[in-house]
C-alpha cells in the first residue's frame, strides 16, 4: 500500500468522466488500497479514484463512524433516491472552500466489489451525502460546481463566482 499525491481543482483529471473498469486484477485491488490509505492519511470520509489522477470509476469511502468501516465500490451507480436536504461539504482536491449543497437523504447504490461481484448499499443521511459526493467526482463534477454557497470556512466568508 502507498499514500498517493491528491490531485488538486483545477487538474483536468478531475472534470472528465472516469472510465468504467472492466478488468478486477491485482491493480484495481492496489489502487484500491492505495486509495483507501490515502484517504485516512489526509484525512477524510471519501476518494474517487480522479482524485489521485486515476480516471476509473472507483471509490473508498468511511463515515467515520462505529458500524460502518471502510466501504469500496466499483462502477457504483444510484438507482433510488430519496429525500432531499441541504449541508455542508468539503473537498480534498479543493482545500480550504466548503459549501452548502442539497443532496438526497436517501439513496440506493449498486456497484461492483474488488473482485467484480455485484454489491448493492442502501445509504441514507451522512453516508449518503459522502455516496453522492464521490459518484459525483466520477462525472466530473465538483461540489463548487451545484452548492447552493461557497465559503471559507476558517474566515467565514462566502466565495464570489
Amino acid at each position: 500500500m502507498a499514500i498517493r499525491m491528491i490531485v488538486k481543482d483545477p487538474d483536468p483529471v478531475l472534470r472528465e468522466p472516469a472510465q468504467t473498469v472492466t478488468k478486477f486484477n491485482a491493480n484495481l485491488h492496489k489502487l484500491l488500497d492505495d486509495m483507501a490509505e490515502t484517504m485516512y492519511d489526509a484525512p477524510g470520509v471519501g476518494l474517487a479514484a480522479p482524485q489521485v489522477g486515476v480516471s476509473k470509476r472507483v471509490i473508498v469511502l468511511d463515515p467515520g463512524d462505529d458500524e460502518t468501516g471502510l466501504i469500496e465500490m466499483v462502477n457504483p451507480e444510484i438507482v433510488e433516491k430519496s429525500g432531499e436536504e441541504i449541508g455542508p461539504e468539503g473537498c480534498l482536491s479543493i482545500p480550504g472552500l466548503q459549501g452548502d449543497v442539497k443532496r438526497y437523504t436517501r439513496i440506493v447504490v449498486k456497484g461492483q466489489d474488488r473482485h467484480g461481484h455485484p454489491v448493492e448499499m442502501v445509504a441514507t443521511d451522512y453516508l449518503a451525502r459522502i455516496f453522492q459526493h464521490e459518484i459525483d467526482h466520477l462525472n466530473g463534477i465538483l461540489f463548487t460546481d451545484i452548492a447552493v454557497r461557497v465559503y471559507r470556512p476558517e474566515r467565514g466568508e462566502e466565495v464570489e463566482d
